[in-house]
């Protein structure tokens, strides 16, 4: 299974999620711009295309625009468009009069698998081991093993390609004091991304506690609490954020989601965009308004015949350890930061909607550690063009989607920059234009230091700073 040596690939992926999709979509049937063909292949240990199934819960939305497809905002002639899946599935009529701006996720999630089923050059279940960089032929060795539907090995491989495009996504994060309970089967403890896998078993238990307070926390509470009968409800819902915040949604708010702030960004210093990631956790870490009032409208329903729902919201609060007591609940040890108070909390399930952290790219890019040029916390440097900065040996270039956002900013998780990265990627890769791109898509303008854009912007004279007693 090893590719003929003098038929290397143009580009190879590692992983298959939304953006490496987008990619592979785009890269397929490059406009007429003399960028010529690429040869491509991605590669997915999945044996088939998921996003994040166990979230897709009836009725739940994307938090972005339909807009924000894998390809439209890039080139929306593409024949991998939203609307044209909509074409091709005869429901482009009642989408029209179904005037929804915000599709479903489960519909996103279709989309993808369409364009997934039908793109060339897609390898689900094979895994990539390794990556190697051969200076006596100017290429990078990709290992890989293929999988049964088991997950045991088929057979090994080996391919060479110019160049790679990472986008390995992210893994679900559990809380250290709560792992132990997580890995152990008795009680259910488990992260939000496989609630509907163990939805009946969750709604079966009699107190349920969640913890978090992004969206997927505020979509699981929901729907727990619709699931359960008025005066019988016995869920808690528990945050470290000082509220149930609403995510920022105002028009020039997003506009921290264009290529013009994602430019500014890398461009501050390291230090800066260490500071500036956490502090921006409201863009991309609150609550959309719609669920915050489906929430509070269907509590406030429970009340209509007197009384309040058993139902326990309190912010502000953290897991500092937790173990369990028997074998059936579960006791979680609770600091509330601004009274300075500890409580203790026994419940019969939890489900953590604590987010995702990237995947470590070290055990992947281990054989080219080397070439790696790394930041002052040992983070992979990369390119205001997405490509890690390697030893001027190294002839290829290592793409990286969706893990940037130390150097890219909150931008890098975000599916509406996802056309606009892949067509960057692709521009970087051929040496021409076959993606034009605007020269601005903000009217916010980030920092004092002007760009140039399409129509001459004012002219800011910058003055040295003067101290006042």
């Amino acid at each position: 299974m090893t590719a003929q040596l003098d038929a290397p690939h143009d580009l190879v992926g590692i992983g298959i999620g939304p953006f490496n999709l987008s990619l592979a979509a785009l890269a397929q049937g490059l406009p007429d711009q003399g960028a010529g063909q690429l040869a491509t292949a991605f590669y997915d240990q999945r044996h088939d295309f998921r996003w994040h199934p166990g979230l897709l819960i009836d009725g739940t939305t994307l938090q972005v625009p339909f807009l924000a497809d894998l390809v439209t905002l890039a080139n929306p002639t593409s024949p991998w468009t939203f609307l044209n899946y909509l074409r091709h599935k005869e429901r482009l009529f009642p989408f029209y009069f179904a005037e929804q701006f915000h599709i479903q996720r489960a519909e996103y999630d279709a989309y993808c698998r369409w364009v997934a089923g039908r793109l060339p050059g897609l390898h689900f279940g094979h895994q990539v081991d390794a990556v190697r960089w051969n200076p006596e032929r100017d290429l990078f060795e990709v290992d890989y093993t293929q999988l049964d539907t088991d997950r045991e090995a088929v057979a090994l491989g080996r391919t060479y390609t110019r160049n790679l495009a990472l986008g390995i996504g992210t893994a679900p994060y559990v809380p250290e004091p709560l792992r132990p309970l997580a890995d152990a089967p008795t009680v259910p403890v488990i992260h939000s991304a496989d609630y509907l896998d163990n939805r009946r078993r969750i709604l079966g238990a009699e107190h349920v506690t969640v913890i978090g307070s992004g969206q997927s926390g505020a979509e699981v509470f929901l729907d727990l609490l619709r699931s359960r009968p008025p005066g019988r409800e016995r869920l808690t819902w528990l945050a470290r954020t000082p509220s149930f915040a609403p995510m920022e949604y105002s028009k020039l708010g997003l506009e921290h989601f264009t290529p013009d702030y994602t430019r500014y960004f890398h461009a501050l210093p390291e230090p800066v965009r260490d500071q500036l990631v956490p502090a921006q956790w409201q863009l991309h870490k609150g609550i959309d308004a719609a669920t915050i009032a489906a929430i509070h409208d269907e509590l406030y329903r429970r009340t209509l015949d007197g009384g309040w729902p058993d139902a326990v919201l309190t912010p502000g609060v953290s897991v500092r350890t937790a173990g369990r007591v028997a074998t059936t609940k579960v006791e979680l040890h609770l600091d509330h930061a601004q009274q300075g108070t500890r409580s203790r909390l026994t419940t019969d399930a939890v489900v953590l909607a604590t987010g995702y952290r990237e995947r470590p790219l070290t055990s992947l890019l281990a054989g080219l550690d080397p070439y790696l040029r790394k930041d002052s916390s040992g983070r992979p440097r990369i390119d205001e063009r997405h490509r890690m900065i390697l030893d001027p040996s190294v002839t290829g270039s290592i793409f990286v989607q969706n893990g940037e956002r130390h150097s890219h900013g909150v931008g890098a998780p975000d599916l509406g920059l996802a056309a606009w990265r892949s067509a960057a990627i692709l521009n970087t890769l051929t040496g021409k234009e076959p993606y034009p791109q605007p020269a601005r898509t903000a009217f916010t303008t980030f920092g004092l230091e002007q760009r140039e854009h399409t129509r001459p912007a004012p002219t800011v004279e910058l003055l040295p700073l003067v101290e006042h007693p």
